[in-house]
């Protein structure tokens, strides 16, 4: 790779990441191509180098949050384990969160005002979901888990495992923990992944690592 290629793949990460940070905290509508420059640390003028407009930006940031998700969290017909394919999918999950929580509020965001730029997204999430019910339908069928609804679990796992980023400021008040202070990731882990497994009737009578 080039000099030249170099520089430019770090300008798009920075800008990547400043505009996620600014969608994060203001939405499409309340962030500016200024902030967003601004944040990546270069002028309005660098920015429009490398992008048409904020719109089109935020398709791209929404279509990289849809496919990583769908890499990296998504349980996939490989995992026949569902002790561990669980598990496996808290751990990184709350991680990912504490991690990147300007990733999760942005997503949450957009979903929470209908989700009107997410048109050309839906199909990859959907097509994700579904692979993850055919495999929980599978654990259900095999007598590995007990009977469960294959996609509000999912939904569920969702709303806990991102909980820590979208209401980061009411866990910490009500954990008595300053802003300097991390919360405790495997505390978080541990109590997700125990709630899970008992509904999905794998009683963890033996510890699970993530």
């Amino acid at each position: 790779m080039s000099v030249a290629q170099k520089k430019r793949m770090m300008m798009h990460d920075a800008i990547r990441e400043g505009a996620i940070r600014e969608f994060a905290r203001n939405g499409l509508a309340g962030t500016s191509t200024q902030a967003i420059a601004e944040a990546a640390g270069i002028t309005k003028a660098q920015l429009h180098y490398y992008i048409s407009s904020k719109e089109e930006l935020y398709q791209q940031v929404l279509g990289d949050i849809v496919r990583q998700f769908r890499e990296i969290f998504f349980i996939t017909t490989s995992q026949d384990d569902p002790r561990q394919a669980i598990t496996s999918y808290i751990a990184r999950k709350i991680r990912h969160t504490l991690e990147h929580p300007e990733i999760t509020r942005l997503f949450a965001h957009e979903i929470a005002r209908g989700g009107p730029e997410m048109s050309t997204h839906w199909q990859t999430l959907k097509v994700s979901v579904e692979e993850a019910n055919q495999v929980i339908r599978g654990w259900i069928e095999a007598g590995k888990i007990r009977p469960v609804d294959p996609l509000l679990l999912q939904m569920n796992l969702w709303a806990v495992t991102q909980h820590y980023a979208e209401y980061e400021a009411q866990a910490r008040m009500l954990m008595e923990l300053p802003d300097d202070v991390p919360l405790d990731a495997e505390r978080l882990i541990h109590e997700a992944t125990q709630t899970f497994l008992l509904r999905c009737g794998l009683t963890d009578d033996e510890e699970t690592t993530p």
